[in-house]
């Protein structure tokens, strides 16, 4: 099993998350970054093109044995989606097409979820934004481990199995933790997703549906792109509670890495979050960070310092009205 993790208990916090102090402090000394909210107006092409990629690719897997396709699930399929669910991250925002025009984010939402193969983008959005509203809180604050995951994964061999488990814990911790009324979009997003998996298996059959699911599934597990999960809010430092990673896996996820500065500004696209770290670098460098995702997820296995136990929770506040 290894060793045991060190720690019983998560860190409790009585501050404010730091990022809306560290952003008043930024736009005062640096205001010229208010130039970088908005939408990229690349961002939609960049998406539709790794949609229509991933839709073509499955003309030339339909007959590939499962072995193959489990491979191409991993390596090419499922990095592919991983990518389409930050694309779903960054309309969440509204960074497609601005704030000024929140249908056409919601509706491009629905068209980048598809290949994931489940429904997301709507239900990701209504919980997302109070990741960032209340970050830290012990309910509204769905991104922190339970406290029945943090007793049950607590060894090595129960951290690897947590990292494996990931994307079944994103899924359905939400609707254990803070359970929201389906809304009309969510419904339509549903409705939508269903016509398209049906279309999949009417023209490639049900081999290509399971792949598409296998590599969002794959992807958010045990996998490179998925360190991002665990370096964002994952303490390897005592007193520092987001994390950002400057690697080059930034390319393909675009610049979820830079979270601190997204946690900041989480009005400028990710296109742009490089340059408020070089507008304002004195804010962000001496900030622990990370190099490697690869590297993230062997320490968080193998460090009986770190585990589902390392995050800082705040007790609830309630949503305000």
């Amino acid at each position: 099993m290894g060793q045991h993790v060190s720690k019983t208990d998560f860190e409790w916090s009585y501050d404010d998350e730091p990022h809306k102090t560290r952003r008043t402090e930024i736009l005062k000394k640096y205001p010229e970054i208010k130039q970088l909210f908005g939408c990229d107006p690349n961002f939609k092409y960049v998406c539709t093109a790794m949609v229509l990629t991933q839709i073509a690719s499955l003309y030339f897997l339909q007959d590939k044995s499962w072995t193959f396709l489990f491979i191409a699930a991993y390596c090419f399929g499922g990095v592919l989606n991983h990518s389409l669910s930050l694309a779903v991250h960054e309309i969440s925002h509204n960074l497609s097409f601005g704030h000024s025009r929140p249908m056409a984010n919601r509706l491009f939402g629905f068209f980048c979820n598809l290949p994931l193969g489940v429904p997301m983008s709507i239900s990701f959005k209504r919980y997302h934004l109070e990741h960032h509203r209340y970050q830290g809180d012990e309910v509204l604050d769905t991104d922190l481990p339970t406290l029945l995951e943090a007793k049950l994964f607590c060894t090595t061999f129960g951290k690897f199995c947590w990292v494996c488990l990931q994307p079944f814990f994103y899924l359905f911790r939400p609707l254990v933790v803070n359970p929201k009324k389906p809304c009309k979009l969510e419904v339509v997003n549903t409705i939508i997703q269903l016509i398209f998996d049906s279309i999949i298996v009417y023209v490639f059959g049900w081999k290509m549906l399971v792949y598409l699911i296998m590599g969002t599934l794959l992807a958010m597990g045990l996998h490179p792109v998925a360190g991002h999960f665990i370096s964002e809010h994952y303490c390897f430092k005592k007193g520092f509670e987001t994390y950002s990673y400057y690697g080059p896996l930034n390319f393909i996820t675009f610049n979820v890495g830079y979270h601190n500065e997204h946690h900041d500004f989480p009005a400028v696209p990710g296109s742009r979050l490089p340059l408020v770290k070089k507008i304002a670098p004195e804010f962000y460098d001496d900030l622990p960070q990370h190099n490697s995702w690869i590297r993230v997820i062997y320490e968080f296995i193998m460090d009986p310092e770190i585990g589902p136990y390392a995050r800082v929770k705040r007790k609830t506040r309630g949503l305000s009205s």
